[in-house]
Parts: structure tokens; sequence; C-alpha cells
């Protein structure tokens, strides 16, 4: 029973990454972006509503996101570990999981974090936005997004690093080379984690 979570700027890979890390650890793979996609097209009350953010590069208020979370891990298939990618994204949803977990006798066990150049992210999301023709990945919403992520979720890095599970992985290069390295790095972390004292 694995409960861990990916963070990581846009453009970082992490979409790619939670699915060979969930696939490797034997866990879904429970992804923010997918929830609002499905919402979305499906014109869900409340996917109506994150339209509105989404469109313009802005982040879903948090009481939003919680409940579209909360919903998702209250689902069967999670009941024995997840890969959350893309939550949370503020210091409040960092709490409100804490809350969600803790309603289940939970906890999170490792926070992987992928940092890489903001200078190739750049890039790596104008030759995402060429190859899969996204509309949100325009120069300027990528900037707003990236500058949101500095300054909002960096916070959220802290607050898992100050509790000691945060697992830090070099996101630049060949994706094979770094999922093999954040599998490394897990595998290690939750091994000491767990290790009798």
């Amino acid at each position: 029973m694995t409960r861990l979570l990916i963070i990581g700027p846009p453009g970082s890979g992490k979409g790619t990454q939670a699915e060979h890390l969930a696939r490797h650890f034997g866990v879904p793979a429970v992804s923010t972006g997918d929830i609002f996609r499905s919402n979305v097209s499906r014109k869900t009350e409340l996917g109506n509503q994150a339209a509105e953010y989404l469109d313009g590069g802005r982040f879903v208020p948090d009481h939003l996101t919680n409940a579209l979370v909360k919903d998702r891990l209250l689902d069967g298939d999670v009941s024995h570990g997840f890969l959350l990618d893309g939550y949370p994204r503020t210091a409040p949803q960092a709490t409100e999981l804490d809350s969600m977990l803790a309603a289940q006798g939970h906890g999170l066990d490792a926070v992987i974090e992928l940092r890489a150049p903001d200078a190739e992210l750049e890039e790596r999301m104008h030759r995402r936005a060429q190859e899969q023709g996204r509309t949100d990945d325009t120069i300027d919403v990528f900037r707003r997004r990236l500058d949101l992520y500095h300054r909002q979720t960096h916070e959220v890095v802290s607050v898992y690093a100050g509790r000691g599970i945060l697992v830090s992985v070099n996101g630049s290069g060949d994706p094979g080379e770094i999922t093999a390295l954040a599998i490394a790095a897990v595998e290690q972390f939750l091994a000491a984690s767990r290790r009798p004292s």
C-alpha cells in the first residue's frame, strides 16, 4: 500500500513519469488534469466552472479542486494506494489532502519532486504544443502557469521537505533515464522509511 505524490513545474514531465511510476509501484495514477478534462468534456457543473479558469491558464480554485479530488480518492481502485499528479498545488490544498487521507487513516509515503530549468521547460512546452496541438500551450499561458508554480506550488514542496518525505529527482534529459532515477530514489526512500528503527 503505497501513497505517492508527484510534483513539479509545468512541462516537467509529471504526467509521463506518473504513468511509469504508478505502473512500477502497482498503484493507479490519479491526475487532476484528467479529472478536470473529464468533467469539462462531460459538462458537469464543476467542470463548467473549472473550464473558465483552465481556458485562461489559471489554476482552478481550491474549493472546486478539493471537491473533485476528494470524490476521486473515495473510489475503490485507490483504497490500497495511488500516485497523485497535479494536486496539491497550494499550501491550503496540502492541508486539505492531509484531512482527506487522515479521515481514511492514511498519509503520504513519499512526494517526488521533478526539477528542471525554466528554459528547458519552455522548450518542451513549445515542442508538445506543436506535436499535440494543445490550445492551452501558448507561450503566454505557459509562462503564467510557470509563474504561478513558482509563487504558489513551490510552497507545497517546502511543506513536504519539512516533513522529511520529499524525494527530489533531476527532471532534465531522457525520459527513460528520469524514470529509472525516480524509481531508484523512491524505492531507496521507502525502504529506509519502513525499516524498523
